[in-house]
């Protein structure tokens, strides 16, 4: 069998300047409403595989 080393994802090292940026552009959609709140992403979750299955929640539009 082949020696294939695997690293793993969450072990590789941070790039700290994308990580910054990503975290600004998270902030500056919730700030401007762009999110789906947590109990209707459970509602539609909860919803899953049964007759009345909803649509996926999706931020409004902007």
């Amino acid at each position: 069998m082949d020696n294939i080393e695997i690293e793993p994802l969450f072990d590789s090292p941070a790039d700290e300047t994308a990580e910054r940026a990503a975290d600004a552009a998270a902030r500056a959609d919730v700030a401007a409403g762009q999110f789906v709140r947590n109990a209707d992403v459970v509602k539609w979750l909860n919803s899953w595989g049964k007759p009345d299955e909803l649509p996926c929640p999706l931020p409004p539009c902007p």
